[in-house]
């Protein structure tokens, strides 16, 4: 099943009555992946306020955690959990650092900051789909390279290219496009290409707009 999530990481900071929000997000696949990326966000603030986060760890929304950090319980942790979640996103940590400006904001102005804060970072991540994916081996004679470079092209993503005796291609394509795309190119070259799947996994492709 395909899910999305974050390519990358990402830095959003921003000033609300005079406190300091930096918001981290970043793609993280599993819990310590998760922790990994959220100790580093503390040891690259260790004088500030506070380091409140959440993450969803897996790509079915089953490992979920967040943390308040000392701020009111509630205002924090559970309101970035929520954005995470209302963007449909997994495997996906957002911690949000504060430096206190000397203005409280209350309950409610904090569940607000802590919101849009996450809101808005996620907004300007890089987004991409994780689906299942086939890497398949092509080998060809030389002859029919050019036939089958121009098959390739904008179909597959190529992960290797290879020319000895003959040109091997090792390329990856989504595995419910597996068989159409084995069988097109079979076609094309009209059986002059040796054709081996290989590896299965989950791989990160373009969200589509």
């Amino acid at each position: 099943m395909s899910y999305k999530s974050l390519s990358g990481t990402h830095l959003r900071e921003k000033i609300i009555e005079k406190s300091r929000f930096l918001t981290y997000t970043a793609h993280t696949a599993g819990e310590e992946d998760a922790r990994a990326f959220l100790a580093s966000v503390r040891a690259g603030h260790p004088l500030a306020t506070h380091v409140c986060y959440a993450f969803i760890a897996d790509s079915i929304g089953n490992l979920q955690r967040f943390s308040d950090d000392g701020e009111p319980q509630g205002t924090a942790g559970m309101p970035i959990l929520n954005v995470i979640k209302a963007q449909g996103l997994f495997e996906t940590t957002v911690a949000v650092v504060r430096y206190f400006g000397g203005i409280k904001l209350g309950a409610g102005g904090l569940t607000r900051a802590y919101s849009s804060s996450a809101a808005e970072a996620l907004a300007e991540s890089e987004k991409c789909v994780y689906d299942m994916c086939s890497e398949i081996l092509l080998r060809a004679e030389y002859p029919e390279v050019n036939a089958l470079m121009r098959f390739l092209e904008g179909r597959c993503a190529v992960l290797g290219r290879e020319f000895a005796a003959d040109a091997a291609f090792t390329v990856r394509v989504r595995e419910g496009d597996a068989a159409s795309f084995c069988a097109e190119l079979a076609d094309l070259l009209n059986g002059k290409v040796q054709i081996f799947e290989q590896n299965k996994y989950f791989s990160a492709f373009p969200l589509e707009k």
